[in-house]
């Protein structure tokens, strides 16, 4: 589970990096918010370790992810219709 963890949060991170300099579309940004939502809370369930999911690709892929969400509701009203990046735990 921990590679399988680690692997797609690389692939995420490497695509958001090719696309550094483009802001991304806000269907874009609401699938990736969900995907990564996801996949850390199903890899926490099945005992992944915190060390492991807070890998610097995650913690890389979180930042970008939380700075579109930060331009999005700037720049567009209600254009995420409430999926945010910050977790409904905090």
């Amino acid at each position: 589970f921990q590679q399988w963890y680690s692997s797609s949060m690389k692939v995420i991170c490497m695509w958001l990096a090719d696309r550094l300099d483009l802001q991304l579309h806000i269907y874009q940004l609401k699938t990736l918010i969900k995907i990564v939502k996801k996949t850390y809370r199903d890899f926490r369930l099945q005992g992944v370790l915190e060390g492991t999911l807070n890998i610097k690709a995650y913690d890389t892929v979180h930042s970008r992810l939380t700075v579109e969400e930060a331009t999005v509701s700037v720049t567009d009203a209600g254009g995420l219709q409430g999926i945010t990046m910050k977790d409904s735990d905090e």
